[in-house]
C-alpha cells in the first residue's frame, strides 16, 4: 500500500477503493496487452496468407454487382468509376438500385451509362419499403434482376483498384481449396480503410477503422479458426449459397446487415473467406455530434447482434485502462512501467496493421490522435450499455436482437 502515500488515505474507504480499482485496471490492461500480442500474430498470419495467395489464371465466373444507392456522396462518381475500370476476364453487369426515380443519384447513374456505353450498367426502381433498411430492401427488389450465378454487394462509396473483381472472385476458384476438406467458399469480404475528411472527427473515424476495428477481426479469424462473418465493404456471394442463407428479404430489419449475411451463409454450410483486395470507403466530415451518433449506432449494432463476444470488448482499451492505472495506484512507478508498454504495444498494433497490412498513410499523418481516440472509444462503449436506441437517417430506432423497430415521435 505503500505506493498510494500522499495521494490517498489507504486506512479508510477512498485507499480500499483505490486499491480495487488499481486491482481491475491492472487486469485488464494485462488482458489487453495479449489481446494486442494476439492481433499482432493474427496479422503475421493473415500476411503469410496474402504472400501465398496469387490470381488463378481461367477463373472469371459472370457476375452482377449490385449498388443500392440514396443521394449524392462527393466522391461517389470516382467510386462508380473504379468498378467500370475493372481489369477481369469475365462478364460483369452493374445494377444501381434507387426507392424512387427522383433520387438525385439517378443522374449520377445516368451521367455513368454515358461514360461507360460499353459497359452493362441497369437502374432500377425498387419502390417497396420492405423493411426499416432502406439499402437491404432495395437489394431483396434487386436480386430478382440479377443474371448471373455470382453477386457482389458494396455500398456507393467504396473505391475499389482495377484487380478487385479478380481478387474477389479468385477466392471462389476450385484451385484455391484442391486437396483441402472444409466447406466450400459461399461468401467473400474484403478489408477497408476510411478516407478521412478534415475534420477531426472524421480523422478519429478513420483511424479506429485502421488500428481497432481490423485487428478485431483478424483476432476472431485467429481465435474463430475462420472468418464467420461478412464486413459490408464487400459481400460477394454465390447465388446458391444466398439461397441457402435466407437470402436479403429476411434482413429488411437488421441494422448490421453485412454481419447478418456472413452468420447465415457460415451457418448454411459454407465458409466465409477474407480476400487480400483492400477498398476504401469515404469518411464523413463529422461534427462531433454526427462522430457520437455514429460510433454508437455501430457499437450498439454490434451489442445486440453479439453480446458476448461485445462484452468481451473491455480488454481491447488497454491504453484508456493503463492511464487509469496510473491514477488509480497513485502514479506509481510501475504504473509508468506498465503504461509504457501499452503504448509501445498499441503503437506497434496501430503501425503493423494500419500502415503495414492496410497500407493506411493517414495513421501516420494522425498517429498522435490515438490516445485521444481510444480514450473515446472506452467512453463510447461504456455509453452503448445505457439504452438500446440508434438514430439512423434522421429517425430513431430501438434495437433487439440486431433488429430495428422504429420509435414513434412524441406529438
Amino acid at each position: 500500500m505503500s505506493s498510494f502515500a500522499g495521494y490517498f488515505d489507504v486506512s479508510g474507504t477512498a485507499g480500499w477503493v483505490a486499491i480495487g480499482i488499481t486491482a481491475i485496471t491492472t487486469l485488464l490492461t494485462l488482458s489487453g496487452m495479449a489481446y494486442m500480442l494476439l492481433a499482432l500474430a493474427g496479422a503475421r498470419q493473415f500476411l503469410r496468407g496474402l504472400r501465398r495467395k496469387k490470381l488463378v489464371e481461367g477463373f472469371a465466373p459472370a457476375l452482377t454487382l449490385l449498388k443500392p444507392v440514396k443521394g449524392v456522396d462527393p466522391e461517389m462518381m470516382t467510386a462508380f468509376r473504379s468498378h467500370c475500370t475493372q481489369e477481369y476476364d469475365g462478364e460483369y453487369e452493374i445494377i444501381f438500385g434507387v426507392s424512387s426515380l427522383q433520387d438525385a443519384a439517378v443522374a449520377a447513374v445516368h451521367q455513368l451509362q454515358e461514360e461507360f456505353p460499353a459497359r452493362t450498367i441497369r437502374l432500377i426502381e425498387c419502390p417497396q419499403r420492405l423493411g426499416a433498411n432502406g439499402k437491404v430492401s432495395n437489394l431483396a427488389q434487386m436480386l430478382p434482376h440479377a443474371e448471373h450465378g455470382f453477386v457482389i454487394v458494396n455500398d456507393s462509396d467504396i473505391v475499389v483498384s482495377p484487380k478487385y473483381l479478380a481478387h474477389v472472385m479468385g477466392e471462389f476458384a476450385p484451385a484455391r481449396t484442391e486437396g483441402r476438406e472444409h466447406k466450400p467458399v459461399g461468401l467473400v469480404t474484403a478489408p477497408y480503410r476510411g478516407c478521412a475528411g478534415r475534420s477531426v472527427w472524421s480523422r478519429l473515424e478513420a483511424m479506429g477503422i485502421s488500428t481497432d476495428f481490423f485487428a478485431g477481426v483478424i483476432s476472431a479469424l485467429r481465435l474463430e479458426g475462420g472468418m464467420n462473418f461478412a464486413l459490408g465493404s464487400t459481400l460477394a456471394v454465390k447465388r446458391e449459397a444466398l439461397e441457402a442463407a435466407g437470402g436479403f428479404a429476411p434482413l429488411v430489419d437488421y441494422l448490421a446487415d453485412d454481419y447478418e449475411i456472413g452468420v447465415r451463409v457460415a451457418k448454411s454450410g459454407y465458409s466465409v473467406a477474407l480476400c487480400r483486395e483492400i477498398v476504401e470507403t469515404e469518411v464523413e466530415n463529422y461534427s462531433f455530434d454526427g462522430f457520437w451518433q455514429h460510433q454508437l449506432r455501430w457499437l450498439r449494432a454490434m451489442k445486440s447482434s453479439r453480446s458476448a463476444g461485445y462484452f468481451g470488448l473491455m480488454v481491447t482499451y488497454s491504453l484508456p485502462w493503463a492511464m487509469l492505472n496510473c491514477v488509480a495506484s497513485g502514479f506509481a512507478l510501475w504504473s509508468f512501467s506498465l503504461l509504457s508498454l501499452v503504448l509501445l504495444l498499441r503503437s506497434t498494433v496501430a503501425l503493423s496493421i494500419g500502415v503495414g497490412l492496410l497500407r493506411d498513410r493517414q495513421v501516420l499523418r494522425d498517429f498522435w490522435l490515438l490516445p485521444l481516440r481510444d480514450s473515446l472509444a472506452l467512453l463510447l462503449w461504456l455509453w452503448s450499455y445505457a439504452d438500446d436506441t440508434v438514430l439512423w437517417r434522421g429517425e430513431r430506432f430501438r434495437l433487439a436482437k440486431g433488429k430495428l423497430h422504429s420509435i414513434a415521435a412524441k406529438s
